[in-house]
């Protein structure tokens, strides 16, 4: 199953180091992390709002998909679950507002994609992320490249067009 149509493509892994893929219609590939750690003196809901800026900044870029990895309650602790909840309702937000596509997958369906194993450590995800992009040594980058290459390989008809 392939994507039928071209598009901008953002790939997220949520947490409080956000992995971000992004592949453009010219076919322009960036990856990285973008670190939303608490600042010295600043309340816990800041962390959402520096999200926010930073999710708004893409929507220069005219995206057609968003796709980011399904948070798991209580996975990592409550506090990274609260927290990939909490940019997951704003990435939901964000698509819905802009009218972008917004899909999201199960952290074992990824891991299955990616090494053929749903139960995939971190750092078997990031060695099978390195024939994507040489050099990716953090596990977020590594996962947000491998939602990327997921959502690439989806059913054009899968992707509903937001109402």
């Amino acid at each position: 199953m392939v994507v039928t149509e071209i598009m901008n493509i953002l790939a997220l892994d949520l947490a409080t180091r956000c992995g971000f893929a992004f592949e453009s219609i010219a076919g322009a590939r960036e990856s990285g992390v973008a670190d939303f750690s608490p600042r010295k003196r600043q309340v816990y809901g800041w962390r959402f709002i520096h999200f926010n800026v930073w999710l708004y900044k893409w929507s220069e870029r005219d995206l057609d998909l968003v796709i980011y990895e399904k948070p798991i309650p209580f996975h990592s602790g409550q506090a990274a679950a609260q927290l990939a909840y909490g940019f997951s309702t704003r990435v939901e937000e964000f698509c819905a507002r802009l009218r972008i596509r917004c899909e999201s997958v199960q952290p074992n369906v990824l891991k299955k994609f990616a090494t053929g194993n749903g139960r995939a450590e971190k750092a078997e995800m990031i060695r099978f992320a390195q024939a994507l992009k040489k050099g990716v040594t953090d596990d977020n980058e590594a996962d947000a490249l491998w939602l990327l290459e997921y959502a690439k390989s989806l059913d054009g008809l899968l992707l509903a067009t937001p109402s």
